[in-house]
């Protein structure tokens, strides 16, 4: 086995429906899968819910706390509004590791139009939230828990974005292991374009009836 595959991965907040849906493609490909809540009993639920689906034993559910501690790479499913409160409460645990935020900030009812936080991004916000000793990369802001959830390959790409040129790189074989295809995008002040297009996004959902739009990059990658 590679051993990328060995690696554990703890979803922090991960009961929700992305969460879940990143949860279970993980945990199929291989990795060590944690699932993290503020109630250590609805972790372990909606884990037990997963290992049926899969037909296997493959995550843990535990409070967050705990998964953050024991986990390589953490991944951060909650909601904007949970999202300072979170990240300071598991500032220690996830200090020296690499830290996804998913998160975007939305801001009800007003979901469709863009509302960036003064640090710029959430995934900026995270930052400055955890110290320099935390490498947060931005990801899979633009994929919809609806595709995710399904086993089928995905139409959609991923933007990646984060200081640490090592902790991009780790992420882009995350999203590999999802079954999606990754973009380096660059630095963390970058995140500001990928969390904003999801507000664009919802948007187009809404106008068109369409079901999860996403993105793809167009081009034709050419040997350097």
């Amino acid at each position: 086995m590679n051993d990328r595959l060995i690696l554990t991965i703890s979803v922090l907040g991960g009961t929700g429906k992305e969460g879940q849906a990143l949860a279970y493609r993980w945990a199929k490909a291989g990795y060590h899968v944690i699932l993290g809540s503020r109630s250590a009993e609805r972790a372990a639920d909606a884990a037990a819910a997963l290992n049926e689906r899969l037909g296997k034993d493959l995550v843990r559910g535990m409070a967050n706390d705990q998964a953050a501690a024991e986990c390589d790479i953490a991944v951060l499913t909650v909601p904007y509004a949970a999202h300072r409160q979170t990240l300071e409460a598991l500032k220690d645990r996830l200090r020296g590791k690499v830290l996804v935020d998913v998160t975007v900030p939305l801001v009800p009812p007003k979901v469709s139009t863009v509302q960036m936080p003064s640090a710029g991004s959430a995934t900026q916000e995270a930052q400055q939230i955890l110290g320099a000793e935390t490498k947060v990369v931005a990801a899979f802001q633009n994929v919809s828990h609806e595709h995710l959830s399904e086993d089928h390959p995905l139409a959609c790409d991923v933007l990646v974005c984060g200081d640490s040129q090592e902790a991009r790189d780790q992420v882009l074989q995350l999203v590999e292991a999802a079954g999606l295809l990754g973009w380096d995008a660059g630095p963390a002040q970058n995140a500001v374009v990928v969390e904003g297009l999801t507000s664009v996004l919802i948007g187009i959902n809404k106008r068109y009836r369409l079901r999860g739009a996403g993105i793809r990059i167009l081009g034709e990658r050419t040997s350097e």
